[in-house]
């Protein structure tokens, strides 16, 4: 049986006292899966998403990792939290939020210079990132002077040279090009070989099917289906109800109006 990387128990999370993002949501992902976690703006997914890299901590119930409860007090403890950020990385929708450095190898750089590995390693390994995310020519460049596809394989190329167990990806192509959306699949795609743990949220449902093993959809801070890719999105109803497809209306040459359901993708957060 594989082991649990994430053990949710009955989380809720509330920003103020008026405003709850989660609302007792119960998940356990086993370690080596692909899931997807989809939902419309505001549903809870990417605050489950900084609860599971421990940016967040559950107003009530638990969050483990590893078998590890995922609390204030626990990250206190620097070996832990040293030994959990080696383990876990997050790569937020916004690029922006965690690009930081003066050029783009400083910014690849930055975390095993964290770690203080030795120079010479440090720089065999960001050579050898930049060249698998396809940005050795960027690597002089200022990260905040890039396309919005190439920021976002820097903040990858940032967060895969610690070589993490799980990654979490929230909104990987949004407000991305086609082209730079299509790179980004492949990559999750093919990230690990299988034996990685990667954790995307996403209301685009043309990716869900090529980057999930599982999946679940949220709504209003609960989750309302889980299960196979293939069958959550062949149900029109439930993508309906959770605003994950919209209905259009359209005036046939009989006169009649009629309802089609319609699929949108790409949208902001």
């Amino acid at each position: 049986m594989a082991e649990i990387v994430f053990d949710v128990q009955q989380v809720t999370y509330r920003y103020t006292a008026d405003v709850t993002a989660l609302n007792g949501v119960s998940l356990t992902i086993p370690r080596g899966r692909r899931v997807a976690i989809m939902g419309a703006n505001g549903s809870g997914k990417s605050t489950l998403l900084r609860i599971l890299d421990g940016l967040y901590f559950p107003t009530t119930g638990r969050a483990l990792a590893f078998g590890d409860e995922l609390s204030e007090e626990r990250f206190q403890d620097d070996p832990f939290a040293f030994a959990f950020r080696r383990r876990v990385a997050l790569v937020f929708q916004n690029p922006d939020v965690q690009l930081f450095n003066p050029t783009v190898f400083d910014e690849v750089a930055f975390g095993p210079l964290q770690m203080r590995w030795p120079k010479d390693e440090i720089r065999r390994k960001v050579a050898d990132m930049l060249d698998l995310m396809q940005i050795t020519h960027l690597k002089d460049r200022s990260p905040h002077r890039l396309s919005g596809g190439e920021k976002k394989r820097v903040a990858l190329a940032s967060v895969l040279i610690l070589d993490p167990e799980v990654l979490l990806m929230d909104e990987p192509t949004a407000a991305l090009d086609p082209r730079s959306q299509s790179q980004v699949v492949d990559f999750l795609v093919g990230w690990g070989g299988g034996a990685k743990t990667v954790i995307t949220t996403t209301h685009d449902l043309d990716i869900v099917e090529e980057i999930a093993d599982d999946a679940f959809i949220f709504q209003g801070g609960l989750i309302v289906a889980e299960g196979a890719p293939a069958a959550l999105l062949r149900d029109d109803d439930l993508l309906q109800r959770t605003n994950l497809i919209h209905s259009h209306r359209h005036a046939h040459t009989d006169g009649q109006l009629h309802a089609h359901p319609h699929r949108h993708v790409g949208h902001d957060q």
